[in-house]
């Protein structure tokens, strides 16, 4: 089977952010994305998701490299500072390229 590399730009954060995310992943000409609801335990305690407002979410992105890491900066500028949250950089092999 045929494959191409690409990077998955994974982010957990708090769920207020996820529209301004959004905006931001659309900015960044990235064609799609997954969102799943998060809970956990970290250095700002336990997140258990129970009220929508105070939960987390899990984004997930399938995009270039340079794309993946000018979101990175980004977010570690603009978020890293004030909101609960983590990212990190996976690569992985897709088939179907076109749809990224």
């Amino acid at each position: 089977m045929q494959t191409e590399t690409r990077t998955l730009l994974t982010i957990v954060t708090e769920a207020t952010l996820e529209p301004t995310l959004l905006r931001t992943l659309t900015r960044e000409g990235l064609r799609g994305y997954t969102i799943t609801d998060a809970r956990g335990r970290g250095d700002h305690g336990e997140r258990n998701a129970s009220w929508s407002e105070s939960g987390n979410i899990r984004l997930e992105a399938i995009c270039t490299r340079e794309q993946a890491e000018r979101l990175m900066e980004h977010i570690k500028i603009r978020y890293y500072p004030d909101y609960a949250m983590i990212a990190f950089l996976q690569t992985v092999e897709i088939v179907r390229p076109e749809k990224f």
